[in-house]
């Protein structure tokens, strides 16, 4: 079954196909839904947008976060207490 939905004059061609789901995922599918009416279509796909990440992360920032869990390891690291009073010294 193919249906055609005309966007500001651009047209989306959409293919429909069965998937089966346990009743729970349908249950949690459910409870995302913006709208009673929102389709699981729109669901699946908010949800997939929010998965994919459309920035990956640069070199500089990949060993910014390795030195930063070098430092967790080895404990180089401060409370918010230690923060708040370091800040209020100033």
């Amino acid at each position: 079954m193919r249906t055609f939905i005309k966007y500001t004059n651009v047209y989306l061609c959409m293919t429909s196909v069965t998937v089966r789901i346990d009743s729970r995922l349908r249950d949690r599918l459910n409870a995302l839904k913006v709208h009673p009416r929102e389709s699981y279509n729109e669901v699946i796909g908010r949800l997939v947008a929010m998965a994919v990440d459309e920035e990956p992360l640069s070199e500089e920032v990949l060993r910014d976060l390795e030195r930063s869990l070098e430092d967790l390891r080895a404990g180089r690291v401060y409370t918010l207490d230690e923060v708040m009073a370091e800040l209020k010294e100033e």
